[in-house]
């Protein structure tokens, strides 16, 4: 029992700080006491740095897989709105220490399996020289008796909390007077199934469905009215078209990533089109919102470089790395900007606010212009233009 209560404790908070470390000979109490928890904020800095590192590859992965991209789009958006009901940037990073679990059973599987892959492909190699022979035979018994010695390994080092040095050392007497304990498979199931719950990936799914909904409808008008100037318009009303496209595309910008936040804080698809309330927002906190939207508009100009070409299916999911350590920070900053103008009941100085909505056309008609432009060198054409990755999915497909 005391292995599987070290189980849940692994699985639902993610970390198990140590216990202490060895002191040198001749130490005080004080002094390993103090370092027991420098060796602790260690170990918390480094567990939740890897946790980030887990955040943001699940986020890129996930952006390149068709229905699953609206989980990081869920996230991205929960992760603004944390921001705004707080004030506080770090509050942002949301399931760090859950998502460090994960990472961390993923990297030490692939650790134990090592020798599995070594000797895969010594078989295979044996197989090709005599195939159906006595060595191919016995590679490949020795191949299974491995694999699932290894999947026992990792499977138990999950039991034990997932930390590194449970999948280098199985502590087999540990394993032994565990596979004794009553209840435990019950167990299992019920800690397993209470940490896949506080993932809340129905939560982040249904938020970033309905996000995706909500925006498309905000850009059919300005994106159809672009589209329309390039498919049959004649050529002197066509440039009229275009522009009357790309300033309504400037203005949907400008209100759209706020308009998102919103959303995502009182989590009710009918604010998506509140346009009166958002105005009041930004004349709150107009220079918080014009730092936060030229952040964002800023940080998706160079990600449509990388629709010049198409990455190859295998490694999709390194350009989308990019978009999300672009787009989380411009995200978060937008959060922080509304939860400045929510603890504020009355708006700024006219001056103010007109100025930060003047600052804001030379960096919107820029973004504006980018949009424009990048249907020309990305391989899905005019569709491109729905591609908006400062309001939509993080992903480079």
């Amino acid at each position: 029992m005391q292995a599987h209560a070290q189980s849940i404790e692994g699985l639902e908070s993610g970390l198990v700080l140590a216990s202490g470390i060895p002191e040198p000979h001749g130490g005080t109490p004080r002094a390993r006491g103090g370092l027991s928890r420098g060796a602790g904020m260690i170990h918390s800095a480094l567990d939740w740095l890897f946790g980030l590192l887990s955040v943001l590859l699940g986020l890129a992965v996930f952006s390149v897989i068709p229905v699953l991209n609206l989980l990081s789009l869920g996230y991205l958006l929960h992760s603004s709105a944390r921001v705004a009901a707080t004030g506080r940037l770090r509050d942002g990073f949301v399931g760090v220490r859950k998502a460090s679990v994960i990472g961390r059973v993923l990297v030490g599987a692939w650790l134990v399996f090592l020798p599995v892959r070594f000797l895969s492909g010594l078989w295979q190699d044996a197989e090709l020289i005599s195939p159906g022979g006595s060595s191919s035979r016995l590679w490949h018994a020795g191949l299974v008796w491995l694999t699932v010695v290894a999947g026992i390994q990792v499977l138990w080092a999950c039991l034990r909390g997932g930390q590194p040095w449970h999948f280098l050392w199985p502590a087999p007497l540990r394993f032994i007077r565990w596979a004794y304990t009553p209840g435990k498979f019950r167990s299992i199931r019920d800690s397993l199934a209470a940490y896949l719950l506080s993932l809340r990936l129905e939560f982040y799914f249904w938020l970033g469905a309905r996000a995706f909904v909500g925006t498309l409808l905000w850009l059919l008008l300005p994106v159809g009215v672009l589209m329309l100037s390039l498919q049959g318009v004649p050529e002197k009303g066509g440039a009229l078209v275009s522009f009357l496209g790309a300033v309504l595309l400037m203005g949907v910008a400008v209100y759209l990533p706020i308009v998102q936040t919103r959303f995502a804080v009182e989590n009710r698809f009918s604010a998506m089109f509140e346009l009166r309330e958002v105005r009041q927002l930004f004349q709150r906190a107009p220079i918080a919102f014009w730092l936060a939207l030229s952040t964002t508009f800023l940080f998706a100009i160079p990600l449509y470089l990388l629709k010049i070409e198409l990455p190859p299916r295998e490694i999709a999911w390194l350009p989308s790395l990019l978009f999300v350590l672009f787009i989380l920070p411009a995200r978060m900053l937008t959060g922080w900007a509304l939860s400045r103008a929510l603890r504020r009941e009355n708006p700024c100085h006219g001056l103010v606010r007109w100025t930060s909505r003047l600052a804001l056309v030379p960096v919107v008609t820029l973004y504006v212009v980018i949009v424009y432009l990048a249907q020309y060198i990305s391989w899905d054409g005019t569709l491109s233009l729905f591609q908006q990755h400062a309001f939509l999915l993080p992903s480079a497909q």
